[in-house]
């Protein structure tokens, strides 16, 4: 291999190491949007059940570091591209929740006018390309965006998000091989939650390693435990800046649980006996940086505590309204489903 072996690093945690990377105003912008995820994400789950979200829903819950600590160094000029299980990714990227809530419940209002859903969320105008019900259908659409952005000589970056299974899907291969090719500023931040659907990644991944099996293609490629906020954000920073050089792509594998099942219903007969309350237990990231930061004496309990209440109340408010809020009209159903405007 011609790369240099410290490419592929294997990302500790910041708190051990002493070093907090993020100031207190990043700290609590990223544990607002953590909040606000988790949050956003039990209430979908509850109106899932009582009826009121059509088709099916997949949950971040447990993710909720990756995507706070890659979007804290993004703007609304770089692009995302999701997956099925894009809720967080799109609240971290800065959609409005609001509209958000309304979409999931096909609402008029909603960022896709109540029309796309979960699997299909999309805010254009804060380069969230979309969610993506496609596994391994994200990584082609970031290096387009990747392209467009080296072309035009701009700085901005691609990420494009993916679990573990999509890393095995050759879509994912091309791209990625294409991002070598031409040296795009794309990212492909692997979340690896241990599963793809119901099969674990340890059998589904031949290399048991996607970090190292990216490395291959002639990228850096980094490994990070996806549940410490400030090895996330450190790991991120160091990818974020390689491409906006104009160096080419880097993929980043982070290590996280999932919290929930494949989907919402899933009798997740695959887990073992007490693995998600043990999940839960140990590696909770929003309880596990709140710790980090009160022990570095970065910000107080109390600053905390009043983003949880402020995010509970928001969610509260932005429910009610989806709620109220009325389908789209019959005369809607044939617009906005093509663009006209290229």
């Amino acid at each position: 291999m011609s790369m240099e072996t410290d490419q592929l690093l294997e990302a500790g945690t910041e708190l051990e190491r002493g070093a907090a990377t993020l100031d207190a105003d990043q700290f609590l912008k990223a544990y607002k949007t953590m909040r606000m995820i988790r949050s956003f994400e039990e209430r979908v789950s509850e109106e899932f059940m009582k009826g009121n979200i059509p088709g099916f829903i997949h949950l971040y819950s447990g993710q909720e570091a990756v995507a706070a600590g890659i979007c804290l160094l993004l703007d609304d000029n770089d692009f995302v591209v999701s997956t099925h299980r894009g809720h967080g990714h799109c609240i971290a990227k800065g959609a409005d929740v609001g509209a958000m809530m309304k979409e999931i419940m096909a609402r008029q209002g909603g960022l896709c006018d109540g029309k796309g859903g979960s699997m299909h969320i999309a805010d254009i105008e804060r380069g969230m390309l979309g969610a993506n019900a496609i596994v391994g259908g994200g990584p082609p659409l970031i290096v387009g965006a990747a392209l467009s952005a080296k072309t035009l000589g701009t700085d901005r970056v691609g990420v494009a998000f993916g679990g573990d299974g999509s890393s095995n899907q050759g879509t994912t291969f091309e791209a990625m091989n294409m991002a070598v090719v031409l040296k795009l500023p794309a990212i492909f931040l692997f979340e690896n939650n241990g599963y793809g659907e119901g099969t674990h990644a340890s059998y589904a991944v031949g290399s048991k390693d996607i970090a190292g099996r990216a490395q291959g293609f002639g990228m850096p490629a980094y490994k990070v435990d996806g549940t410490d906020l400030f090895a996330v954000y450190e790991t991120c920073k160091k990818a974020v800046e390689h491409c906006r050089a104009g160096k080419g792509p880097v993929t980043i594998e982070a290590e996280v649980p999932r919290f929930r099942g494949h989907f919402e219903g899933d009798p997740q007969a695959y887990r073992g006996e007490g693995e998600i309350e043990k999940l839960q237990a140990e590696k909770d990231c929003l309880k596990i940086a709140r710790a980090a930061a009160i022990k570095m004496k970065l910000v107080k309990a109390k600053a905390l505590d009043d983003i949880d209440r402020e995010v509970a109340e928001t969610i509260a408010e932005v429910t009610a309204a989806a709620l109220a809020a009325p389908a789209p009209a019959d005369a809607e159903l044939l617009t906005n489903v093509y663009s006209s405007e290229y």
